[in-house]
């Protein structure tokens, strides 16, 4: 059985639409994935439709920004109920304030002499109902200012980048909690990622299960073979919830293909039995 439990649409900062990707993963002999497009479900809808062409069991959920102290985590929500007021209207908090995040990112990049226009972010964007940096990054390719998203990550838009705004995010514990009361399940991404060891040591995390954290996605890219090992044990000791997944971004993210990292059965039989009765189920 081949789970694949963090991937995103073109809803956020994929390339694939929500039937695509679904169809895509299907190809790739999954069995599940997860669409977890960025602080929104606008893509649950047309992923559940596509999910019942196939044989595929999709797991309908969303990649949540938060903060913990100065640090930035993503929060994999799994299964929550979409309507649920208090977490709807704080994704709804976050999604907008990416706007203006970017507009003003835009126009340090033209102060620099980095003449990417918010017209040009738009195109990029689409139909996204989640914009973020990619789409900037996609933008300041498409006029020739690098030569991709990661070069654009490294060099204009990363944290360090006096071109760089902070972007609002909730609090982790409280995404923890608003998570679990809408039935979801909340699962940290890529923990050590990015250079987060530091920032998310085990104290760290174990203070996030009094909230409701359930899991730990381990096996992922952005991590080497020595990290996985850690935090696998570092799930073990606190009784989290080990998670594998490809965060596919379609040709957005080179290298991520579906199902390069997986999850196991037993985990993903763990991670529904810790949803609530208030969320929503699997299609497919």
């Amino acid at each position: 059985m081949r789970i694949d439990l963090h991937t995103h649409s073109a809803v956020s900062d994929g390339t694939d639409t929500p039937t695509e990707l679904v169809h895509a993963a299907a190809a790739a002999g999954l069995d599940v994935v997860a669409i977890t497009d960025h602080d929104t479900t606008a893509s649950w809808a047309a992923a559940a439709r596509a999910a019942s062409e196939t044989n595929l069991t999709l797991i309908r959920g969303s990649e949540i920004s938060t903060q913990l102290g100065p640090r930035s985590v993503h929060l994999l929500g799994y299964l929550f109920d979409p309507d649920e007021p208090l977490l709807a209207a704080e994704l709804d908090l976050i999604r907008d304030n990416r706007v203006p995040r970017l507009q003003e990112m835009t126009r340090r990049l033209q102060e620099q002499g980095v003449l990417v226009t918010w017209d040009d972010v738009l195109e990029q964007a689409g139909s996204a109902e989640s914009v973020g940096r990619p789409h900037l990054a996609d933008a300041l390719v498409a006029r020739g200012f690098v030569a991709s998203r990661e070069v654009a990550f490294a060099t204009l838009l990363g944290w360090q980048s006096p071109a760089y705004v902070a972007k609002y995010s909730p609090d982790t514990a409280a995404a923890i909690r608003l998570v679990r009361a809408a039935g979801g399940v909340p699962v940290i991404a890529h923990p050590w990622a990015g250079g987060r060891r530091g920032a998310l040591d085990l104290a760290m995390i174990a203070s996030l299960i009094d909230a409701g954290l359930a899991g730990l996605e381990v096996d992922h890219l952005d991590h080497d073979d020595r990290t996985r090992a850690e935090l696998r044990g570092t799930a073990d000791d606190l009784g989290l919830i080990v998670t594998g997944s490809s965060d596919y971004h379609g040709t957005g993210k080179q290298g991520y293909g579906l199902g390069v990292c997986t999850t196991s059965p037993q985990s993903y039989e763990a991670l529904l039995a810790a949803a609530g009765p208030n969320g929503v189920d699997v299609v497919g």
